[in-house]
């Protein structure tokens, strides 16, 4: 009996975290720090009708204030990128960096991609034996992580802004089969030093690298998703929520479909 009670009570507990507060409890950028979006509590989720590109505008950054201390980076270095897991499994995360002056537009980013990477790059749940939702797909806020390097494109001085968009994730609502919708932040940094400016060299943009390789994969040049592999097919358009008072799941247009988990590569690679 005893033994049936604490099976019983871990199952409840992951259940919890996996159905908290759709505004609190879905993935954000971690570092480089981003703008951040009070409307959602931090998040931008396409579903909830933040359509990106970034979780706040070009408006809203705090670069220029006098209290703001942005990340400086130099073109060339590994920036190591991180976010935590939020108890969410699988989907990829895409880079894409461009000037301040253009992070409105989504175009902008669309060109300059800088990689992509499964959103479980080194990290899982946190136990690793729980498959009440599924393999591999238990509850775990361990940080993940992804490194790029940064484009030489950029001059002295230059600030920059760094779009992280976490695509393709699954189990919303403790829905095994169910996928999520995009999310997006962005961080604006300055970049200063490092290797010599080429500004013609858009060789990175045209062939941005993947990395695969996560916690269903550790062996494999792939990552676990749900939905599709192309971010265009969970944006939800220009589709908005209609929240109604007491019911969570009207708070989004999620899920993105039901497809369960699969393993693969983003759309084009």
């Amino acid at each position: 009996m005893v033994s049936l009670w604490r099976t019983a009570t871990t199952a409840l507990a992951a259940v919890a975290l996996l159905v908290a507060d759709p505004t609190a409890a879905h993935s954000l950028l971690h570092y480089p720090a981003p703008r951040g979006n009070l409307a959602n509590f931090g998040t931008c989720g396409s579903g909830q009708g933040c359509k990106g590109p970034c979780d706040s505008p070009r408006s809203a950054s705090n670069i220029g204030k006098p209290w703001f201390k942005p990340v400086t980076i130099q073109r060339g270095q590994e920036l190591r990128v991180t976010w935590e897991r939020n108890n969410h499994p699988g989907g990829f995360v895409r880079l894409a960096m461009v000037p301040i002056d253009q992070s409105d537009s989504w175009d902008a980013f669309n060109a300059h991609v800088v990689k992509h990477s499964c959103y479980e790059a080194h990290c899982g749940p946190d136990n690793p034996s729980d498959n009440t939702f599924g393999p591999g797909n238990g509850p775990g806020n361990a940080e993940c992580w992804t490194t790029f390097t940064v484009p030489s494109t950029f001059a002295d001085g230059a600030t920059v802004t760094l779009q992280w968009m976490w695509y393709a994730g699954g189990v919303y609502y403790a829905q095994p089969a169910a996928g999520f919708g995009n999310y997006y932040n962005c961080a604006d940094i300055i970049v200063q030093g490092g290797s010599p400016v080429d500004a013609g060299n858009t060789t990175v943009y045209a062939h941005p690298p993947f990395q695969g390789g996560d916690f269903a994969n550790p062996n494999s040049n792939m990552c676990k998703y749900w939905s599709s592999n192309k971010y265009e097919d969970c944006t939800f358009g220009s589709r908005m929520p209609s929240p109604v008072s007491g019911d969570l799941l009207s708070q989004s247009l999620e899920p993105c479909a039901r497809t369960g988990s699969m393993n693969g590569k983003p759309n084009g690679y």
